[in-house]
């Protein structure tokens, strides 16, 4: 945080400046509860060029389904998604849908839409439901784009997250838990092998050193 004496030094221009900026909107300064203005790190950004003022940020709007089958869902999420944006009054600038699962976390429109965010590119983002956007962690990607002042809007439409898309989800939780405890499984009993049979471990051993 910067008081305006320090941060016009740091810009290198007058408070005079900084004071025109503020009044006409161009770098609004912050106001602590006692009224007294202090500028941010991410201000000498936006002074700099390299982010962009909250006002020229984008509004975007994000809708998922997990497959090509639930293709009709999507057209329903998005037009459900148009009412409640022209509802809202808010000016979406872009419409990104995609088709991946909620769990993946690798996914290409999802990941561009974070590093927008941190880029601070994005003001606005709304979405239809939390899993949407993610089906875990949700709470932590919230946190991660209010730390770059971008709002995520839930429309909080439940009917807009199909039933059999959570049940696929469970079930892909349940085949990684799955096959986490059968390797554990198998480890355990190459483990109990080796403590019960030192020996032929050390005869393996021998064997490797002569083919050696």
């Amino acid at each position: 945080m910067y008081k305006p004496n320090e941060f016009a030094k740091k810009l290198r221009v007058s408070i005079k400046t900084l004071h025109r900026w503020d009044e006409t909107g161009k770098l609004p300064a912050k106001r602590t509860l006692s009224g007294h203005r202090y500028y941010t790190d991410e201000d000498f950004l936006v002074a700099q060029g390299i982010k962009p003022p909250l006002s020229k940020r984008k509004i975007v709007v994000y809708c998922r389904v997990s497959s090509t089958a639930q293709k009709p869902e999507l057209k329903n999420q998005i037009i459900a998604m148009e009412s409640f944006c022209l509802g809202r009054g808010l000016a979406v600038d872009e419409w990104i849908q995609e088709i991946g699962g909620g769990l993946n976390f690798r996914r290409k429109k999802f990941l561009s839409i974070i590093f927008s965010i941190l880029k601070g590119e994005i003001g606005v983002l709304v979405i239809a439901h939390k899993d949407r956007l993610c089906r875990f962690a949700f709470e932590f990607v919230e946190e991660l784009a209010n730390s770059v002042r971008c709002e995520i809007i839930v429309a909080n439409q439940e009917s807009l997250s199909p039933r059999q898309e959570l049940v696929e989800d469970l079930m892909a939780i349940i085949h990684c838990f799955s096959c986490r405890l059968y390797g554990l499984r198998n480890y355990s009993k190459q483990l109990k092998e080796i403590i019960d049979n030192p020996r032929q471990d050390e005869i393996n051993l021998d064997k490797k050193k002569v083919q050696c």
